[in-house]
């Protein structure tokens, strides 16, 4: 069930890149280089991947909800910020 899980990061992480890739093909307004792609994955995955280690080794359901939600919410900024400067 681990190796799966995995998996379904890896695919959703392809799955949400492919969203912009096949947007490009239908409009202008989406430029992405493949640095945007890169970095994007890059933030995507670890993501992923950082819930599933806080799934795997935190015990109190709890602090796994916060953490990962503090996770979504770092992740969130960060793109947002990369996207249109919203601190600077």
């Amino acid at each position: 069930m681990n190796n799966k899980r995995l998996i379904i990061i890896v695919f959703t992480v392809a799955f949400l890149l492919l969203i912009p890739l096949i947007a490009m093909q239908f409009t202008d307004e989406v430029n992405w280089t493949l640095f945007d792609f890169t970095v994007a994955g890059v933030l995507l995955l670890s993501t992923g991947l950082a819930c599933e280690l806080v799934i795997r080794k935190v015990n109190k359901i709890s602090l796994r909800i916060a953490i990962c939600v503090t996770l979504l919410a770092m992740l969130l900024l960060i793109w947002a910020e990369l996207a249109v400067g919203i601190f600077y």
